[in-house]
């Protein structure tokens, strides 16, 4: 009888850790609610406000140049600052942390909606409103393990992510009549708006924790960003998964390159515009419908050993735009490689398993800021690529590219799954 009892507890072990949440179960979670709509409204106002910036600069510039600049500010403040602030989320309570942040968020793009703001003083708001952005994220993203555990957090994430990209379409598709009605000054003070109501949402919807840190043990920013970059690149395994994060930028550099490539596709009955539309939303789609398919039907230990094959499949199916293919061929090879994408909820959650609880916003904020870098560098190389080589055959080759890195981190995260989390945590600063 002890005997059998013995071997029966492992497998009641291996079940538990196996066991798939339901999506009904994480929003059955108050606090996991308030963060998910706090994010929806927030990032909703964020769409419209980029189109109401595109629209108000190039109406007061005339000038292409100056409308990429300030969409180009919505990059560099992550890149820059992200692996500074981000360390704010440990040091500070994160609930907090993320509060200030939009309601200093809130006064700068009020102070942004003011008609005839000058064009320097509009640039520098736009930086201080991104770069705000990376603290709270990191905040939100080191907070939401501790609302939801297990294989919950990666449903939340998943169902988070199907939001964000649903959220993204309707703002973009809807800002540009949302902002013929309103005007742009409107527009931008209705997301000064949603910041006020992203705050007032937290405030009643997620409970005070105190801050990660020891107390009295608050290292100074410069100290905290060279711990967190030891722990996540002086570790194999976080290593590995960072590097998988980094992949998207060859599989989001063909958004880049959309309305290059509708040029190619444009027929009479499809004018290049509204191919570009199509481009543009094939991905987003393959990646709300493999987010959906790889966290309600895969099992949390199979999505381990299928993320290598996985991010095989976000980059592969880029490779047919070689052979020039018709539109709906290429359509499809998009949506392909959206839903291969949904890798990453895997790779996010092994990464959480793998950080210490105290350094979570301080990896979060590395990781995200080489996620940045990774799509606007990609985008910009391709761009500068397309110019030699046609729109096809870059995607084509940044399709291949990115199958060869994938296939190489596969084969690393195979020999590090094994070095689980207990050796990260013993290894971690204190």
């Amino acid at each position: 009888m002890g005997a059998m009892r013995t071997r029966r507890l492992p497998g009641r072990h291996r079940r538990a850790e196996d066991h798939q949440a339901t999506y009904g179960e994480v929003l059955a979670i108050g606090e996991f609610r308030a963060l998910w709509y706090g994010q929806g409204l927030s990032l909703l106002g964020d769409q419209l406000a980029q189109v109401a910036l595109a629209v108000l600069v190039y109406d007061r510039t005339g000038s292409p140049l100056a409308t990429a600049a300030v969409y180009a500010l919505t990059y560099l403040p992550s890149i820059a600052g992200g692996p500074l602030l981000a360390g704010l989320a440990d040091r500070f309570a994160r609930r907090g942390v993320m509060l200030a942040c939009d309601l200093v968020r809130a006064v700068l793009v009020a102070v942004m909606a003011l008609p005839g703001m000058p064009f320097p003083v509009l640039c520098a708001l736009v930086f201080l409103v991104v770069l705000l952005g990376a603290p709270f994220s990191a905040a939100r993203a080191a907070l939401l393990p501790e609302v939801l555990e297990g294989d919950r957090y990666v449903v939340g994430t998943a169902l988070q992510n199907m939001t964000n990209q649903a959220v993204q379409m309707l703002g973009f598709a809807a800002g540009g009549a949302v902002i013929a009605t309103l005007g742009p000054y409107r527009a931008l003070a209705l997301d000064a708006a949603t910041f006020l109501g992203s705050a007032l949402i937290l405030v009643s919807g997620v409970r005070r924790r105190p801050s990660a840190a020891p107390e009295g043990q608050r290292p100074s920013m410069w100290a905290m960003t060279r711990e967190g970059a030891r722990l996540v690149f002086g570790d194999k395994g976080l290593r590995t998964l960072v590097m998988f994060a980094w992949l998207c930028g060859f599989y989001v550099l063909p958004e880049g390159l959309a309305a290059p490539y509708a040029a190619t596709l444009a027929t009479d009955t499809l004018p290049a515009p509204v191919v570009t539309g199509l481009l543009m939303a094939a991905m987003p789609t393959g990646t709300v419908l493999g987010a959906f398919l790889f966290s309600r039907f895969v099992s949390p230990s199979r999505r381990l050993r299928l993320m290598g094959w996985m991010a095989v499949l976000s980059c592969l199916p880029l490779a047919v735009s070689a052979l020039r293919p018709p539109l709906v061929v290429v359509l499809a090879a998009w949506v392909l490689s959206g839903v291969g994408g949904a890798y990453q909820l895997a790779a996010n959650a092994a990464f959480v398993q793998r950080v210490p609880a105290e350094r979570r916003g301080q990896a979060f904020g590395l990781a995200q800021s080489g996620l940045m870098a990774a799509q606007g560098a990609g985008i910009l190389v391709g761009g500068l690529a397309a110019e030699r080589l046609g729109p096809e055959l870059v995607v084509a080759l940044s399709g291949v590219m990115g199958v060869t890195c994938a296939a190489a981190l596969a084969m690393l995260w195979t020999e590090s799954r094994t070095d689980g989390p207990r050796r990260v945590r013993a290894s971690a600063p204190t």
